[in-house]
């Protein structure tokens, strides 16, 4: 007869630690994550020097030439109050077009309303995304400091840096939105010319000055 107070436990393969086994599976999302990103940085160049009234659309008509835009996201300026976009990362659909248009845009005029610009471009790097996911296996840590602290007297001047950095940034700004008046207002003279080219142009063909001076000059006007 059994002995009621023993306890048989049966025999199997020991039972995962459910912890654990979250733990991989969140390393495993983790890589794929940080490997997609850095996928993404490989096709992403970063152009900055912009005209502060450029728009998304003329960033992808202008690289049309060269390589299809997946998207333009504007770098934001923290250290301004103007939402001004003076660079972006543009995503293309491959590194092998991130790198034609880095070599075109050295070699040749960005051109934005029908006007060079002065644009640099290079290959974006992961530090230059804000929405950049931390690196598999990385911690953040946060320390609080004191005054007396040996970081401390770092984290002033870093400050003080950072508010004279905004002083000669808002003076920059500021000159950088004259020139781009300026640069505006000889758009508008020059598309101004044409249109005035372009109308005068028609009149003569609509009011028959063409063919009289044609027949003149005995020019047929339908050869090939």
């Amino acid at each position: 007869m059994a002995n009621p107070d023993v306890h048989v436990e049966s025999l199997g393969a020991p039972m995962a630690n459910p912890d654990k086994h979250a733990e991989g599976m969140m390393g495993e999302h983790a890589e794929k994550e940080y490997a997609d990103f850095e996928a993404r940085v490989k096709r992403t160049i970063y152009i900055d020097h912009l005209s502060p009234v450029v728009t998304r659309q003329v960033i992808r008509a202008a690289l049309s030439q060269c390589a299809h835009v997946v998207s333009v996201e504007f770098v934001e300026n923290y250290t301004i109050p103007y939402d001004i976009p003076a660079a972006a990362l543009v995503e293309l659909d491959d590194e092998s077009q991130a790198r034609s248009a880095v070599d075109l845009m050295r070699d040749f005029p960005f051109i934005i309303g029908g006007m060079p610009r002065p644009v640099r471009a290079s290959l974006a790097r992961p530090e230059m995304f804000p929405d950049r996911p931390s690196p598999p296996g990385s911690k953040m840590e946060f320390l609080w400091l004191k005054q007396g602290d040996p970081e401390y007297d770092g984290m002033s001047k870093l400050k003080s840096l950072a508010k004279r950095q905004e002083a000669e940034n808002m003076a920059l700004i500021k000159n950088i939105l004259e020139e781009e008046k300026e640069l505006a207002a000889q758009q508008q003279i020059m598309l101004d010319a044409n249109y005035y080219k372009y109308d005068l142009l028609e009149n003569i063909v609509q009011n028959g000055t063409v063919k009289n001076l044609a027949g003149h000059y005995r020019v047929n006007l339908f050869d090939g």
